[in-house]
């Protein structure tokens, strides 16, 4: 899945966003871009426990893509 979000402005982001998304269960791969202001998220995690993990880390989901 492609998780458009808001907030991401440095590579402490990108690290950020990655050590959150990594502490979900079912989560096999994760790409996170600063460029793309997005993280692809491969694995059997649901797009709702991706969006609360990063909007409790203080970024906005904008949209999730399949």
């Amino acid at each position: 899945m492609k998780v458009n979000i808001d907030g991401m402005s440095c590579a402490h982001c990108v690290g950020h966003i990655e050590e959150v998304l990594e502490g979900l269960s079912g989560v096999t791969n994760i790409e996170v871009k600063l460029d793309e202001k997005a993280a692809y998220v491969e694995g059997t995690v649901s797009d709702e426990s991706v969006r609360v993990a990063i909007e409790e880390a203080g970024y906005n989901v904008l949209s999730i893509e399949d």
